[in-house]
C-alpha cells in the first residue's frame, strides 16, 4: 500500500518521504516544484510534476497509484507577508487545490489524509500555552487559508467515510540527521536559517525585531519543533487512522519556548561563530509569545518530542555549510 505525498519535494514533504520511507512505507509524490526541489525528493520514488489543482493530472496519479493508503498533505503556500500580498493567490492555491484533492480521494475512494496545518489559525491568542480549545482567528490569509481547509476536511469527513488529521505546527526547523536535505527557500523569513546565513558571511548580521515585548528577555518567544519529530507526529497520525481512529486535530510543538536571543545564543554556541546581530523596531502583529499545549498529541497519537533546540541547531548548520546555496 502507497502513502502518497503531496508537496513532497518541499522542506517538510522531503523529509516525510524519506521517513516514511526508512519506516517500510511505498511512497509516492507530487508536486509541481513551485518551491519545492526535485534533487530533494530520491531518484528510485516515483514522482509526478503537476499541480494539486489539476484534476485531470491528479486522476491521472491516482489511476497510475491503485493501492493508495493514505495522503499526506503538504502542498501549500505558505508565507505570511507574500499572502498579505496576494490573498487570492493562497485561496486559489491552498484551498483549491484541497477542495479538488477530496474531490479526487472521494472518487477514488482513498479514506485518510493527514493534512499540514499552522499555528497561524490561532491568530493572535489571548492565551498560552496554546491547546486545541483555544479559538482560531487568523490575521492573515495564509492562517485562513489553512483555516478554511481544515473546515473543508471536517465537513468532509462528516459527510462521507474519509477521515483526517489536521497538524498545526509553530514553528519547524532542523534538517535531516545526516544533513543531505533541508531547508533552502529562495526568499528565507525563518529565524534560524537566517542566523546561519549570517554565520556562513551570507549576510552581514541578524536584525532581532523588537527587545520590548512582555518576555524574560524583551524579545519574542516562540516554540521550535525538530523535523523528525514533526514527521514522526504525521507517520503516527496516517497509522492511527488506519487502525480506525477517528478524524480530530493536534497541536505540534516541544512546549518549550525560546526567545530570539535564546535562539542567537544556541546558534553562537552550535557554530562557534560570532554572528553579528542588531536590535530592530518590534514587527506589528508578532505577538510576545506562541508555545503550543501538545498534550492532547501525547495522549493519543503517543507522540512526544526527543529533540530541543541544540539537536535542531546542529542539524540546520550541518545542511546549510554542506549546502550555502541550497540545492
Amino acid at each position: 500500500m502507497t502513502v502518497l505525498v503531496l508537496g513532497g519535494a518541499g522542506y517538510v514533504g522531503s523529509h516525510a518521504v524519506e521517513m516514511l520511507v526508512a519506516k517500510g512505507y511505498d511512497v509516492a509524490v507530487v508536486d509541481n516544484l513551485v518551491t519545492g526541489h526535485r534533487a530533494a525528493v530520491p531518484a528510485n520514488i516515483r514522482f509526478y510534476e503537476g499541480d494539486v489543482r489539476d484534476r485531470a493530472f491528479m486522476e491521472e496519479v491516482f489511476s497510475i497509484e491503485k493501492n493508495i493508503e493514505g495522503v499526506m498533505h503538504f502542498c501549500a503556500y505558505s508565507l505570511v507577508g507574500e499572502s498579505m500580498q496576494k490573498p487570492a493567490m493562497y485561496f486559489d492555491n491552498n484551498v483549491g487545490g484541497c477542495i479538488t484533492l477530496l474531490e479526487v480521494m472521494e472518487q477514488f475512494n482513498v479514506k485518510h489524509i493527514v493534512f499540514s496545518s499552522t499555528a497561524a489559525t490561532f491568530g493572535i491568542p489571548k492565551e498560552s500555552p496554546i491547546s486545541e480549545k483555544t479559538p482560531q482567528n487568523p490575521i492573515n490569509p495564509y492562517g485562513e487559508s489553512k483555516l478554511m481547509m481544515e473546515k473543508m476536511m471536517k465537513w468532509q469527513s462528516e459527510a462521507t467515510d474519509m477521515t483526517y488529521v489536521a497538524l498545526r505546527y509553530f514553528n519547524v526547523a532542523g534538517a535531516s540527521n545526516d544533513g543531505h536535505i533541508g531547508e533552502a527557500h529562495k526568499n528565507e523569513t525563518h529565524l534560524i536559517p537566517i542566523i546561519l546565513q549570517v554565520a556562513l558571511g551570507k549576510r552581514d548580521f541578524i536584525t532581532i525585531y523588537g527587545d520590548n515585548y512582555n518576555t524574560p528577555d524583551g524579545t519574542c518567544v516562540r516554540d521550535y519543533i525538530d523535523m523528525e519529530d514533526l514527521i514522526n507526529a504525521h507517520i503516527k497520525a496516517l497509522e492511527y487512522l488506519k487502525a480506525g481512529g477517528k478524524s480530530d486535530q493536534f497541536n505540534l510543538g516541544s512546549s518549550h519556548g525560546y526567545s530570539n536571543l535564546e535562539v542567537l545564543e544556541t546558534a553562537r554556541k552550535v557554530t562557534g561563530k560570532e554572528i553579528p546581530s542588531q536590535m530592530g523596531e518590534r514587527r506589528p502583529g508578532d505577538p510576545d509569545s506562541l508555545v503550543a499545549d501538545s498534550t492532547k498529541a501525547g495522549q493519543i497519537l503517543d507522540w512526544h518530542v526527543e529533540h530541543d533546540l541544540e539537536h535542531i541547531i546542529e542539524n540546520a548548520w550541518r545542511w546549510h555549510s554542506g549546502h550555502p546555496d541550497g540545492y
